[in-house]
């Protein structure tokens, strides 16, 4: 349950944007008629077995962080006996109107963004399962349960920039720390300690292994650091 600083109980809403890069205002805003008790979050990282013939064992080699998934679970009471009435069937086709269905003017579901207290993702919805457990005499629901699961969605500036701020192939600076040495430092941005001779000599350092802490240390590009 979020409660905002003044004490006021602030509901999930999910924004849809017509433009990958969320700028500009949200085209429209759908907001849940009861928060969800929990939620789901799934973190995926892939890896790719490496095996020989005869080997017992294999290395893991990365192949990529997929995108986060989170899945709620929403509900849609008609009845009026906790919350405001509404018509449920209504109230669910606007739901995937505004996350899952295709909008003619992108040619594609628009792009979403859920807010939730200390959760802001941009995402989009990857599936919705309604379950409908009331129902009228003429056979209407009244009560519906929908699952839904958003994956992560990261326009691709973004996620190269995300991507390629740690890359070795980009200047880096560091403060020197207590404990700090030149070859872990390189180590650690690099992958390489070896390239410490050239770091200490790009920053004129006459010993190396005597950082200062405080001191500031560039460690260029790759390509700079071995030429």
């Amino acid at each position: 349950m979020a409660i905002t600083e003044k004490g006021t109980l602030e509901k999930l809403r999910i924004e849809a944007f017509k433009v990958a890069d969320y700028s500009g205002s949200p085209v429209e805003t759908f907001e849940v008629m009861f928060n969800p008790n929990t939620y789901a979050q799934k973190y995926d990282v892939e890896y790719h077995a490496r095996q020989g013939a005869g080997d017992t064992g294999s290395p893991q080699v990365f192949g990529k962080v997929k995108p986060q998934e989170y899945t709620f679970e929403f509900l849609f009471d008609g009845t009026g006996a906790v919350a405001p009435k509404v018509d449920v069937p209504k109230t669910i086709d606007r739901f995937l109107t505004v996350t899952g269905k295709h909008d003619g003017e992108i040619h594609r579901p628009m792009y979403l963004r859920l807010v939730w207290g200390a959760l802001v993702s941009r995402c989009v919805l990857k599936s919705a399962q309604m379950t409908y457990t009331l129902f009228e005499p003429s056979g209407r629901p009244l009560r519906a349960k929908v699952s839904a699961t958003f994956a992560e969605n990261v326009e691709d500036t973004l996620r190269v920039k995300q991507e390629r701020k740690s890359s070795p192939d980009l200047t880096h600076t560091r403060v020197v720390k207590e404990g700090d040495h030149l070859t872990l430092m390189c180590a650690t941005i690099y992958g390489d300690p070896s390239y410490y001779l050239q770091v200490a000599a790009i920053n004129g350092l006459d010993d190396f292994r005597r950082l200062e802490v405080g001191q500031t240390i560039r460690f260029p590009p790759i390509r700079q650091a071995e030429s």
